[in-house]
């Protein structure tokens, strides 16, 4: 090889040893510094330089597990607090422990100003206010029963004309509906003229005897007439002309209009058959259903105000006229009737109608409200947040009364003035959830400390008295004076029967023989402490 070509063999050589360096090289510095830092920290663990799990991975470190202090809580609020660690079964959040309460006093926690306008917390105040609430419904209009009437016929007969031919026609009363052939109406007609003439034809010397007779025919004749559909009108033009006619008029018995026909011309009809159904619709019904407790606070006569789909931007107003005195057994609803006028014929029957009734929620005295945000529920459970003090709120268990619109009763647990949390309240209660305190979904633990320490006070009262009952009766009004032991100043009887000690003359009692080398050895001291009523 000439040393021409050889001169570009040896370039071209320098030329790619840096890129083999690059690729081989480098990532075998890279591991060997990974491997020192491995081995680095292992040897820092073994001697406790440093611990397990403090990685700066921000994981808090667990408790040890078993204690039964410890409470681990779902971050997303999903369940109760558990007593052992591990996964959410709601949301399979790895559980994490409860801090402590931080200023709280295990049924409150405190927040401070900058957290707070974070937080956007706000409160308001507990009031006083009579309430009332709107009971909503969709009714059907219908008509009202006590104006249908219907037509029907006096006597068999076949029907020779319909005048109101159509349903919807409106007539009044005694207008003509129909025209009637009866045989029967014509031979009443024949027997009133006959009575009429008899009557007429009487002398005053026709005997007493007769004219009764006669009067009584006239009588009979002109009431049958009546029975068979005849009107006092057509009964009188009758008698004028003097000519029966075997065709009788059906009239309209009262104003309102035609709802059903029911024969045609041409049909026979027998006594009593229908043939027209009239509707007086000035007024008419809407027909509610409402469940049984909204039924139950509504009187006859109460105020209803309706809107018609139909007509948007127009409002009726009615009265209950009546309410149903049992419940539907299917649709377990009860029927209420509200009557309204409809002088202009603007609402029509099977038309819907959207009611509304305000009634007064009925409670003793005006009962004590809040803002509806403010209540928390879950289940059975209402809570609110009480800011006891600026900065500390508390969780309240409430007795949650009816709502209102935004407005919610409250029939214990809080008090007139007070200022509750009607925005970030949530905040607060998952804090309370978060400190091991009582919250929402478990609201039970402040009810249940709340009990256990009413029982020990009253255990303890009663102990005290069955201890100062022992006394004599002279020694027992002096120690119920004194009430305290001068040194170790608890309740005297506590630590079982008082002990009475004669210091300088003076009777003073003390709760145990402990406390009596300390009185007598500082006599003036505990003297001082004596009420006077007890000073001789």
């Amino acid at each position: 090889m000439s040393k021409m070509q050889a001169a570009p063999i040896a370039e071209t050589s320098h030329r790619l040893r840096p890129w083999w360096i690059g690729l081989i090289v480098q990532p075998l510095s890279i591991l060997a510094a990974g491997a020192l830092v491995l081995v680095g920290l292992g040897v820092a663990q073994r001697n406790g330089w440093i611990s397990a799990g403090s990685g700066g991975g921000g994981t808090a470190t667990s408790p040890v597990a078993g204690n039964s202090n410890s409470r681990y809580i779902c971050p997303m609020m999903c369940t109760p607090p558990q007593s052992e660690p591990g996964r959410c079964p709601v949301c399979a959040m790895d559980l994490v422990a409860s801090t402590s309460g931080g200023d709280g006093d295990g049924s409150s926690i405190v927040v401070d100003s900058a957290s707070r306008r974070v937080a956007g917390i706000q409160t308001v105040e507990v009031t006083s206010a009579s309430l009332t609430r709107k009971i909503r419904a969709l009714g059907e209009i219908t008509f009202n029963e006590g104006t249908l009437a219907t037509i029907s016929a006096y006597v068999d007969g076949r029907l020779d004309e319909i005048y109101a031919d159509t349903t919807g026609v409106v007539v009044n009363q005694g207008d003509p509906l129909a025209l009637l052939y009866s045989p029967e109406v014509y031979s009443a007609q024949v027997e009133l003229i006959e009575s009429q003439k008899s009557l007429r034809q009487s002398h005053t010397d026709t005997p007493t005897r007769v004219v009764q007779t006669q009067q009584q025919m006239y009588d009979g004749a002109r009431q049958k007439l009546l029975e068979l559909g005849m009107t006092p009108t057509q009964i009188e033009s009758l008698e004028r002309s003097g000519k029966a006619n075997s065709r009788i008029q059906l009239s309209a018995t009262q104003s309102g209009t035609v709802i059903e026909k029911l024969a045609e011309p041409g049909a026979y009809v027998k006594t009593g058959q229908p043939i027209y159904r009239l509707a007086d619709l000035s007024t008419v019904w809407i027909v509610l259903k409402l469940f049984p407790e909204d039924a139950a606070v509504i009187r006859c006569g109460q105020k209803v105000t309706a809107q018609i789909p139909s007509l948007p931007g127009k409002e009726f107003g009615g009265q209950v006229a009546f309410i149903d005195p049992v419940v539907h057994a299917k649709t377990r609803t009860v029927g209420v009737r509200v009557a309204f006028s409809n002088d202009q014929g603007q609402l029509r029957i099977g038309d819907y109608a959207h009611a509304s009734i305000e009634v007064v929620i009925a409670l003793s005295g005006d009962p004590l409200v809040v803002p509806r945000n403010a209540v928390l529920m879950a289940g059975d459970s209402s809570v609110l947040y009480v800011e006891i003090e600026p900065g500390r709120f508390e969780m309240r268990k409430v007795l949650l009364g009816p709502c209102s619109g935004n407005q919610a009763v409250i029939l214990q647990g809080v008090e007139q003035g007070e200022q509750v949390a009607v925005q970030g309240n949530f905040l607060l209660d998952s804090q309370m959830q978060l400190a091991g305190n009582p919250s929402l979904i478990d609201p039970n633990r402040l009810v249940e400390t709340s009990e256990s320490d009413g029982a020990e006070d009253l255990d303890e009262t009663e102990a005290i008295e069955e201890a100062m009952a022992q006394l004599a009766p002279v020694d027992r009004q002096l120690a119920v004076v004194q009430r305290i032991c001068p040194v170790t100043e608890m309740s005297l009887g506590c630590m079982g029967v008082p002990i009475k000690v004669d210091v300088q003359g003076q009777p003073v009692f003390i709760c145990c023989e402990g406390c009596r080398k300390g009185l007598l050895s500082e006599p003036e001291k505990y003297l001082a402490k004596q009420p006077q009523e007890t000073v001789r």
